[in-house]
């Protein structure tokens, strides 16, 4: 027993082995905050953090040197709407994805979705709902989160909540029970919905304000006021922000009255509505690359004049943005390619945001938004989530495309 001992204290007196130094020197760093990059900064990370940054940075002994040259060192990309269970819907259609595709095949290509949208150096996604896989998200959050897959850190809504009646796949004999896209529930049992889904792992919950009845028919309102307004107070209680699916003014007003985090869409807000979202605070998702991708697949080639629903798209992101409303970087990506991820910056460049002010709204805008306070930004204590691109991403958004470095968690992963 006292040998026991002796061992014991011998073991415990040996210093923990030091967690490696990294030293990135690219020629510029653009830190997430401010919109004008720092020209000689350095950036220090030990372990999985952020040590240090700045123009004077002397190297540890121990550190490891990484030269990045003509390149421009970011925090890690923050995708705020993605569907890492879905693929582009003209290889697919959306109904036959959930109908006639099977788990096991919709999860192999999630993981193939996660590497993809990783290496395009997007560390964290917001998934917002599995659109028929049910929880399948928090078996591949885990396997990601225990090194067993590559992918970003994931923020998960699981099965998404709808009005019974509401969402498809439709078109069959009355009466007959077909998988759908998200869970169903409807007055005092949609405060029970959320609280399961969030007992199963949700980070989030996901609402649907609006949807439409019927094929062909307009969008419409779904939830009531109070239905709303009692989904977001127990998931508000439970520590979970809310995502509401809304694109009619009346399903903005009312996801707005309720306290959702944020909006997704907005495809029909009015700068009355925009200016509602302002005072109290609710952020968009514009999706603009959702809307055109689609419009694409129908056999628009991207030329002027725009289809109506894309110029639709863009003036209420314009309204949007006048309105003050805080936007998020979130592209609905899964109806487009992951991994194209870049497609909706480069959208919001187009629709008139200032490059600067979209690079902030992917990193600590999201970071904001979603209430991420360890990531967003390079800043030392922050989590060493970082991705270094060719060239200038402030001058040019598409140099967000060329990825040349990616670290998640302090450990590079795209050499």
């Amino acid at each position: 027993m006292r040998l026991f001992l002796i061992l014991a204290a011998l073991l415990f007196a040996i210093p923990a082995q030091a967690q490696e130094a990294l030293l990135l020197r690219p020629d510029r760093v653009f830190d997430g905050v401010d919109p004008r990059p720092h020209v000689g900064w350095t950036v220090l990370v030990r372990g999985n953090r952020i040590e240090a940054a700045g123009p004077d940075i002397v190297p540890p002994a121990d550190a490891r040197v990484v030269d990045l040259p003509g390149q421009t060192l970011m925090p890690g990309l923050i995708e705020g709407h993605s569907h890492l269970f879905l693929h582009p819907y003209n290889e697919t259609p959306w109904d036959d994805q959930v109908l006639h595709e099977p788990l096991a095949l919709r999860t192999a290509r999630a993981v193939n979705h996660a590497q993809a949208t990783l290496l395009a150096g997007f560390t964290t996604v917001r998934d917002l709902g599995t659109e028929g896989a049910g929880y399948a998200d928090a078996g591949l959050r885990r396997a990601i989160n225990e090194g067993i897959v590559p992918g970003p850190r994931m923020l998960i809504a699981s099965r998404a909540i709808v009005a019974t009646g509401a969402y498809g796949p439709k078109g069959f004999e009355p009466g007959v029970e077909v998988p759908l896209g998200a869970e169903e529930a409807d007055g005092d049992d949609l405060v029970r919905v959320v609280r399961s889904q969030i007992g199963a792992g949700a980070d989030l919950v996901k609402l649907y304000a609006d949807y439409r009845w019927g094929p062909g028919e307009p969008s419409r309102p779904t939830f009531s006021q109070a239905e709303l307004t009692e989904a977001v107070e127990a998931a508000h209680s439970a520590g979970r922000q809310v995502a509401i699916h809304a694109g009619t003014v009346e399903g903005m007003r009312r996801s707005i009255l309720a306290g959702a985090d944020t909006l997704e869409h907005g495809d029909a807000g009015t700068p009355e509505i925009f200016r509602l979202m302002a005072e109290h605070g609710t952020a968009l998702c514009p999706t603009l690359a959702a809307a055109e991708s689609i419009t694409r697949y129908r056999g628009w080639d991207g030329s002027d004049p725009a289809p109506q629903n894309v110029l639709t798209k863009r003036e209420a992101f314009a309204a949007a943005r006048a309105a003050g409303v805080a936007i998020c970087m979130g592209g609905d990506v899964g109806v487009y390619a992951h991994g194209n991820n870049a497609l909706e910056m480069e959208l919001m460049v187009a629709a008139g945001m200032p490059v600067a002010d979209v690079l902030v709204a992917a990193t600590s805008g999201n970071a904001a938004i979603f209430d991420l306070t360890d990531r967003g930004a390079i800043r030392p204590g922050l989590l060493a989530d970082l991705v270094a691109v060719e060239g200038d991403p402030t001058g040019d958004i598409s140099a967000v495309r060329a990825v040349r470095l990616v670290i998640k968690d302090g450990r590079i992963v795209r050499p």
